[in-house]
């Protein structure tokens, strides 16, 4: 049995300052004040006007290496593209892989048996149930059964892989959603760290992003 942390990473970026100034540009018809280092200016306006439609114009690709229960939550979203590793047609036979909760100490790793260092008896409760979920799992596969019929033994600690696309308007929604203190703690997990990388990758997003973060404090 493998024990993970969740992380992600961000596949693409697709959308410049100057493109989206271009686009913009049409609502308006000034094209023609279109000058070197007057997309920044053009773009963190509209934002701050709430013409967000405008930035839709763009995407965010993220790959996310998460469990199956945040994952079901993800995908409750509708402006985005999905892809997510299907356990119909994944073996698991030679290891299942598990994401570690927050709330759970426990090192990354491959284990057989219960580490001497994990004491608190929920912890344990949960390492066991991971144990007997993927020898229930190698068992029914070694007796016939299929992968899509022997996932049904599998819990939402199951490690999957999911990648995302959505344009930057939907991705500040999806922010300030699963950001939020009302969200689920492993959503913020890899949410929070996500919005702050944004906030450099994607500049002009920085000033909305920043005020979400002021209200997740």
């Amino acid at each position: 049995m493998r024990l993970i942390r969740p992380k992600f990473t961000i596949e693409g970026v697709y959308g410049s300052a100057e493109s989206i100034e271009r686009i913009g540009r049409s609502c308006y018809k000034s094209e023609d004040k279109i000058v070197e280092g007057s997309a920044d200016r053009f773009v963190r306006n509209i934002i701050n006007r709430n013409h967000l439609s405008v930035i839709e114009h763009s995407a965010m690709t993220v790959r996310f290496i998460i469990d199956r229960g945040v994952s079901h939550e993800l995908v409750r979203h509708r402006l985005c593209a999905f892809s997510q590793e299907s356990t119909r047609y994944c073996n698991y036979k030679n290891e299942v892989a598990f994401v570690i909760p927050p709330w759970v100490y426990i090192e990354e790793g491959i284990y057989r048996d219960i580490p001497k260092g994990l004491q608190e008896i929920n912890s344990m409760v949960w390492f066991q149930h991971m144990l007997r979920s993927e020898d229930a799992y190698i068992d029914l596969l070694n007796h016939g059964w299929s992968p899509q019929e022997a996932r049904s033994v599998l819990p939402n600690s199951l490690r999957t892989e999911i990648v995302v696309t959505a344009n930057f308007r939907e991705w500040l929604h999806i922010f300030e959603l699963r950001c939020s203190k009302a969200s689920h703690p492993q959503m913020r997990e890899i949410m929070i760290p996500l919005l702050k990388e944004c906030k450099f990758r994607i500049p002009m997003l920085r000033e909305k992003l920043e005020e979400i973060e002021r209200k997740i404090r």
